[in-house]
C-alpha cells in the first residue's frame, strides 16, 4: 500500500517547525548509521538479497509489518477512513488472515527450498518448482516492470514529505529522498532495509499508541466519537461505511489474497534464522499491526467526528486528516515523531522493492537464459542505482499518473505470482503451463485493464477493481491449463520439491 490520495493531491499542509525538522534529522541520522552496520556485514550476494538467511524472529514479524503497511498506515488510510468511513477497514483486515495464510502457504516452504536449492529470490522458487527457466525470467520481468512503477510512487510521497517538512520543493524533495535511500540501499542492501524496518516499526507502534490515546482525550471516548457522528451521518458507522457492500468485499478479496504475491514482504520469508520459529510469526505480526492500525483507524474517525461536530471545518483534502489532527490536538514532539515515521517508513518499502528489483535484473533473467552474473554482489549494488534513478525521473511526472503506477504494480505483483507461488508450492497438480500461462496472463491483464481504466475507456460495477478482475483472470488460466495439462504435473515436480511440499 502507498499514498495514492496524496499523490493526486501532490501537496502536504508546511511542516517546517524546529521540533519536526530537528526530529526528522536525527531519524535520518539513526537510519545512516544502520546502513553503514549493515554494510560491514555484508560481503556477498546472499546477505546483499537476503541478509544470509540470519534474521530472527521478532525481527522478521517486526520488518514484515512495517513492509505491509508502510507510510498509508499515517497518510492515506487515515484520510480514507475519513472519507469513507468503516468501509476503510476492509483493505486492512485482511491482514491478520493474509499473515497467517502467508506462515501456512510459503513461509515454511520458501525458507526450506532456500536452504536446499540456495534461492535467493521469488523467482527463483517459481523456477525451481516447475523446472522452468522461463518461469522464472518471465515472473522477474513482471517484477522489474511493477518495481519500477510501485518505486516511483513511493519516492513522489516521500519527496512530498520533505517538501512539507523541509520545503525544499517536490522536485528535490524526490532527488534527495532517493539518495538518502541509495545511501544505505546499494551499500547494505536488504540487511539495511530490514533493520530501517524494525526501527521504524517500533517507532510506529510506540506513535499509534501515543496518537490513539489523545484521539479519546479529544472525542470522548469511542462513546463520544460514535455519538457525533450517528448524530450526523449513521451510514459513516454502518458495516459497509459509505462504500456498500461490493466494494468492500472487493477491497477485502484484492488485498488479502493479493498480499500473498507481494515480493516485499514475502521475500522476507528467505531471511529467517530458525523455521522452527515459524509458528509463533502470525501471533506476533497481526499484534503488531493491531497496534499500529490504531493511529489509521483513530485519527479518521476522529476528524469525522470532530467535522461533524462543528469543532473544525470540513478539510480541504481527507489527505489532511492526519497533519491536521496532529498539529492541533496533539503535542508537537509527537507530529514530529508521526511525520518522520511517514518518510521513515516509506523508505523502508522503497529499499525493500530495489533489493527485489535488483535481484531479478542482476540474478534472474541472466539465470533465464543459461547465464549467471559473475560478481551478483557489485552488479546488484549497480542495478539497485539504476531502478533508483529511473524511479525518481518517473516520480517527477504528474501525481495521477505516478499514483496509476503503483496501483498498476500493486496488481502485478498479486495477478502474476500468487497463483504460480502461493498455489503452486502447495498443489501438486500445478504445471509448467499453467504457472507460466497464470504469469503471463496476469502481466497482460493488468497492464491492459489498468490502462484502460486510467483512460477512463471502461467503467467496471461499483466495487469492482481491475486489480480484481486480473486476478481473477490469472487463477482461471492457472487452474484452466494445469487441468488441460496435467499428465506434464509429476514431470516437473523434483523429489526435493515434493519432500518440501509435504513437509
Amino acid at each position: 500500500m502507498t499514498l495514492f490520495p496524496l499523490l493526486e493531491a501532490s501537496a502536504l499542509p508546511p511542516l517546517t517547525q524546529p521540533v519536526i525538522v530537528g526530529v526528522a534529522l536525527v531519524y535520518f541520522a539513526i537510519v545512516a548509521a544502520i546502513g553503514v552496520w549493515a554494510t560491514r556485514r555484508t560481503k556477498n550476494a546472499s546477505d546483499f538479497f537476503v541478509a544470509g538467511e540470519g534474521i530472527g524472529l521478532w525481527t522478521l514479524a517486526i520488518a514484515s509489518m512495517a513492509s505491509t503497511i508502510s507510510g498509508f498506515a499515517f497518510i492515506g488510510g487515515p484520510g480514507l477512513v475519513y472519507s469513507i468511513g468503516i468501509g476503510a477497514l476492509f483493505l486492512v483486515l485482511p491482514a491478520a488472515i493474509t499473515n497467517t495464510m502467508g506462515c501456512w502457504v510459503l513461509a515454511k516452504r520458501l525458507r526450506l527450498l532456500g536452504e536446499i536449492r540456495g534461492l535467493i529470490t521469488i523467482p527463483d522458487a517459481i523456477g525451481v518448482r516447475y523446472r522452468s527457466r522461463f518461469g522464472q525470467g518471465i515472473s522477474a520481468v513482471s517484477i522489474v516492470v511493477a518495481t519500477i512503477g510501485y518505486t516511483a510512487t513511493n519516492v513522489l510521497a516521500l519527496g512530498l514529505v520533505i517538501t512539507a517538512v523541509f520545503g525544499v520543493g517536490r522536485v528535490p524533495g524526490i532527488w534527495i529522498g532517493s539518495a538518502i535511500i541509495l545511501s544505505y540501499s546499494a551499500s547494505g542492501g536488504i540487511l539495511a532495509g530490514v533493520y530501517t524496518d524494525l526501527f521504524e516499526g517500533a517507532v510506529k507502534a510506540v506513535a499509534s499508541v501515543l496518537v490513539f490515546a489523545y484521539v479519546l482525550m479529544v472525542g470522548g471516548g469511542m462513546g463520544g466519537i460514535s455519538q457525533s457522528i450517528m448524530a450526523v451521518d449513521p451510514s459513516y458507522l454502518g458495516p459497509w461505511g459509505k462504500i456498500g457492500p461490493m466494494a468492500a468485499l472487493s477491497f477485502f478479496f484484492v488485498f488479502g489474497i493479493g498480499s500473498l504475491g507481494q515480493p516485499h514482504v514475502v521475500h522476507k520469508f528467505y531471511m529467517l534464522r530458525d523455521p522452527r520459529r515459524l509458528k509463533w510469526l502470525p501471533l506476533i505480526v497481526s499484534c503488531s499491526l493491531i497496534v499500529s492500525l490504531l493511529l489509521y483507524f483513530g485519527v479518521g474517525i476522529a476528524m469525522r467526528a470532530l467535522v461533524a461536530g462543528g469543532r473544525i471545518p470540513a478539510l480541504a483534502s481527507p489527505d489532511d486528516a492526519t497533519p491536521t489532527f496532529l498539529l492541533h490536538f496533539t503535542p508537537i514532539a509527537l507530529a514530529a515523531l508521526v511525520f518522520s515515521g511517514v518518510a521513515a517508513a516509506i523508505m523502508s518499502t522503497v529499499n525493500s522493492f530495489l533489493s527485489i528489483g535488483a535481484a531479478a535484473l542482476t540474478h534472474d533473467i541472466p539465470v533465464a537464459f543459461g547465464r549467471r552474473v559473475k560478481d551478483e554482489l557489485l552488479v546488484g549494488r549497480l542495478t539497485t542505482v539504476v531502478i533508483a534513478v529511473l524511479a525518481a525521473l518517473v516520480a517527477q511526472g504528474s501525481g495521477a499518473l505516478v499514483a496509476f503506477l503503483g496501483i498498476f504494480g500493486w496488481g502485478l505483483f498479486a495477478s502474476t505470482l500468487v497463483p504460480s507461488l502461493a498455489i503452486g508450492l502447495n498443489w501438486k497438480g500445478a504445471t509448467r503451463a499453467g504457472a507460466v500461462g497464470s504469469i503471463v496472463t496476469g502481466l497482460v491483464c493488468t497492464l491492459l485493464f489498468e490502462t484502460l481504466a486510467y483512460m477512463k475507456a471502461y467503467k467496471l460495477p461499483a466495487g469492482v477493481t481491475a486489480s480484481g478482475l486480473s486476478l481473477v483472470m490469472s487463477f482461471l488460466v492457472f487452474f484452466a491449463l494445469s487441468w488441460l495439462t496435467r499428465a506434464t504435473a509429476e514431470s516437473t515436480l523434483d523429489p526435493d520439491i515434493r519432500a518440501v511440499m509435504e513437509a
